[in-house]
């Protein structure tokens, strides 16, 4: 493997001045009347207070650094945006690069726990020949993938970045797996990558459009059923921070960079909302160590605005693309330089898997059935790497174990 030039080592160290900032800032927050009990309304006050006390004065957030500078981290340039990755290559020489992509409101540090056993399966207790060199950026506007550049956000220019990111480490060949934004961004990268993927795994698949009417709830069964009836109700009451994001990212903004009670009741409202529905409380599904760590990424990055913008540009080049006549199936030919369509296959093999909380019905996101891998689990949710991170390590050893 070799590594370009223009990529930089890069070591995370926040400044102690914004550490006491921002322990000053909860310790002084102007809290609202207290709501009715329950999260029916959004946070509850009594849980928020607790959990900004403990951001303050009992969670370490320099502990945290020194983790999560365990993992090499670099820095470059693609298209005029800066792009901050992990790249943990594997002791295996064999090993299959794999590209991690996040959602929102996630970051790198959702895969904290997943890199270990993925890039050194036999000091995990597993099979070195499922070895990864692992690849995880942040996507632009998110953490230290920032300032947002001049192109914006769209999820097929990421893919396009993430393929020219690929290249830039030496790998010609390699597999990539997503969730939530992430998922659009890895089954963009056979367009950008024609050739080059390995496969793509998906996690965090979405039951239809967000936007799109409430499904048929008597078209389905079981846990399908189950399944249409969580995607109704997130139609019905969950939409309001995609709503907001992707038409006023700038008012909201204000806020999610002035006040970190703000930003951690943006975020942890989705980790109670979004993770495995027998957790009580967000911590019960996720460390809540690790759950802070992401938030203060947010936090010291001024990445609550930034990922909004970073949305609000996604959901516009997503309807600009919706508009538009599908092209025919085998007409991409080019990689992220050269953007244009010509005449080549680009389907690699498909794999999903679905978490206790999730909402896709396999009927619906793959009618055809042509997606060759396909798990439904129990437990776990849409931060399925925070939440059960040994089982989306062991269904992406499974799906990838026949495409290396």
């Amino acid at each position: 493997m070799t590594t370009s030039s223009a990529v930089q080592a890069f070591a995370i160290d926040i400044p102690q001045a914004d550490l006491d900032d921002l322990r000053a800032r909860l310790r002084n927050t102007r809290w609202p009347a207290t709501a009715p009990d329950g999260w029916s309304r959004g946070v509850p006050s009594g849980y928020l207070r607790d959990l900004a006390a403990y951001w303050a004065d009992g969670y370490d957030w320099r502990a945290a650094e020194a983790r999560l500078n365990e993992v090499p981290q670099y820095v470059t340039e693609i298209d005029g945006q800066r792009v901050h990755f992990l790249h943990q290559p594997s002791p295996e020489p064999d090993a299959l690069p794999l590209l991690l992509t996040h959602g929102w409101p996630g970051s790198p540090v959702e895969f904290a726990r997943v890199v270990g056993p993925l890039s050194n399966p036999r000091a995990h207790g597993g099979d070195p020949a499922d070895a990864f060199h692992v690849v995880v950026p942040s996507l632009p506007g998110y953490g230290f993938s920032n300032p947002l550049g001049p192109a914006g956000f769209n999820l097929f220019a990421v893919a396009g970045m993430w393929s020219q990111l690929m290249s830039r480490l030496g790998y010609e060949r390699f597999a990539a797996h997503g969730g939530d934004a992430g998922a659009g961004v890895s089954g963009m990268l056979p367009f950008t990558a024609p050739g080059r993927v390995a496969g793509v795994h998906l996690a965090a698949v979405s039951a239809s459009e967000p936007f799109g009417g409430p499904l048929d709830v008597e078209a389905f069964s079981g846990v399908d059923r189950e399944r249409a009836e969580r995607f109704n109700n997130y139609l019905r009451d969950g939409l309001g921070y995609l709503t907001l994001q992707s038409t006023r990212p700038q008012t909201i903004g204000y806020a999610l960079n002035d006040s970190p009670a703000g930003q951690l009741a943006w975020i942890v409202e989705k980790f109670a909302e979004w993770t495995d529905p027998s957790a009580a409380l967000p911590e019960d599904a996720v460390d809540k160590d690790q759950l802070l760590t992401n938030v203060s990424l947010y936090w010291f990055t001024g990445s609550g605005a930034t990922s909004a913008h970073a949305l609000y540009d996604g959901m516009a080049a997503w309807r600009a693309f919706a508009e538009q006549p599908a092209p025919a199936e085998d007409s991409w030919s080019g990689g992220a330089d050269d953007g244009g369509w010509a005449g080549a296959s680009v389907a690699p093999p498909t794999g999903v898997a679905v978490f206790g909380a999730e909402t896709a019905i396999r009927s619906l996101v793959d009618p055809d059935g042509k997606i060759e891998h396909w798990n439904e689990y129990e437990r776990g949710g849409h931060f399925a790497a925070m939440e059960v991170p040994e089982l989306l390590t062991d269904d992406l050893r499974a799906f990838f174990r026949p495409l290396r």
